[in-house]
């Protein structure tokens, strides 16, 4: 492993290493599904105007402002009603003077008809039973309304929602279920959204087993395979492979070079250490080995296998988590067209001492969102999981420093 260098080399090194995902292919993808936290390559523009014709706002009735404008306080306005429209295929008959129809939300307003009186004006209380059918009504069936409407009330116009040519949707949108609503409304079927980065996550280890998998003597349940899926997908990436290959270099160099044909980035963990049974280090000469000064998460691997870039991560879970989060999680989300994630000013709750010449990542959990201020969960142990499942940041503490108080300024990394 060559000589030790520090952190920000390394987030440049590895940066430029991935230069070349940035620049993202398109693709058109169903609004029925698959879309859910995909960007928006292009604008979405409406290919007509939403509502598509004029529709009633309210159950009511649909009536000539002109027939109705008399009514007041004890002095309703009787109209006979000729008809029923409900929100369903079909265009209604025009509205004669002096009549009205019943009319349910969303259903087309008859042409003559230019205002609704919604039931609540009426004199039908049973307004959803009043009538059965059409075929019901006659001369003798009226409402008494008890109030007047201007011209247009409770009426939508076409187009008074969304105009024909107007840009619903903004490149850059990470979709989310209401703008899905909009692109369907609007008759939108497909969208353009970037293909984000295919990453192989590949776990070494004899000892591993799924977490199905009941272990035998001296195995352990594989959580860095779950886990680095899983950061990948929320950091805008898919995984386009899972592997789980035992401590035996042509077994991992056969997996690396499927994944490497597969993806657009092979990230591996475990085997870059200085142990005996580094099976990563043995079956990739190709890649650059080092050791960062950066604890946990030391030491660290990049480069390009069969044509691939490869970042090496440590095996330790929280190493090869907090690895994802400073190297990786960024440049991820950079490629997929999100934003990055920004580093937190806070202070500490408690005094604390790191080694020398090491930037440490603690784990931190907010104990005042008011003031900023974050303790420390747990210790700084690369295995320990559960402490960093109880954490909400990493706290960033300079490789210069040996202690910080109480009440000191750092800087971190939200998880």
């Amino acid at each position: 492993m060559s000589e030790r260098v520090d952190v920000e080399q390394h987030r440049a090194d590895v940066a430029e290493l991935l230069a070349e995902l940035a620049d993202r292919p398109t693709e058109e993808v169903s609004v029925h599904r698959g879309v859910l936290g995909r960007v928006l390559a292009s604008d979405v523009v409406a290919p007509g105007p939403l509502p598509r014709f004029r529709n009633s706002q309210m159950d009511g009735f649909a009536v000539r402002a002109a027939d109705v404008a008399p009514a007041g306080p004890g002095a309703p306005v009787t109209l006979p009603v000729v008809g029923d429209v409900a929100a369903a295929p079909g265009e209604p008959a025009p509205l004669e003077p002096g009549t009205a129809v019943r009319i349910m939300t969303g259903a087309p307003v008859p042409e003559g008809a230019d205002a609704v009186v919604p039931v609540e004006d009426t004199d039908h209380v049973t307004f959803n039973g009043a009538h059965d059918n059409a075929a019901h009504h006659d001369s003798a069936m009226n409402v008494d309304i008890a109030r007047g409407r201007e011209p247009g009330e409770f009426v939508r116009e076409p187009g008074s929602d969304v105009a024909q040519g107007t840009v619903v949707l903004r490149a850059g949108t990470v979709l989310a279920p209401h703008h899905v609503a909009a692109a369907a409304a609007c008759g939108i079927a497909r969208l353009t959204v970037r293909v984000p980065v295919s990453v192989a996550v590949v776990s070494t280890g004899s000892e591993l087993v799924a977490p199905d998998a009941e272990p035998g003597p001296g195995q352990i349940w594989d959580a860095n395979g779950p886990a680095l899926a899983a950061a990948v997908v929320a950091a805008g990436g898919q995984v386009g492979l899972r592997l789980t290959v035992p401590d035996d270099p042509e077994v991992v160099r056969t997996g690396l070079e499927r994944a490497a044909a597969m993806c657009d980035l092979v990230l591996t963990t475990g085997g870059v250490s200085q142990g005996a049974y580094e099976v990563v280090k043995d079956a990739l000469p190709e890649v650059t080995f080092r050791s960062v000064a950066l604890q946990p998460g030391g030491p660290q691997g990049l480069g390009r296998f069969a044509g691939t870039p490869v970042l090496a991560f440590p095996g330790n879970p929280v190493s090869a988590q907090v690895s994802f989060v400073v190297f990786l999680r960024d440049l991820l989300r950079q490629a997929g067209g999100l934003p990055p994630v920004r580093q937190v000013p806070a202070v500490l709750d408690a005094a604390i001492v790191s080694p020398a010449g090491r930037r440490q990542l603690l784990r931190g959990r907010w104990v005042d969102d008011a003031v900023a201020r974050v303790a420390v969960v747990g210790g700084p142990g690369s295995h320990l999981v559960a402490s960093m499942a109880a954490a909400d940041v990493l706290i960033d503490v300079p490789a210069a420093a040996t202690r910080l108080d109480e009440g000191a300024e750092v800087t971190t990394w939200p998880l």
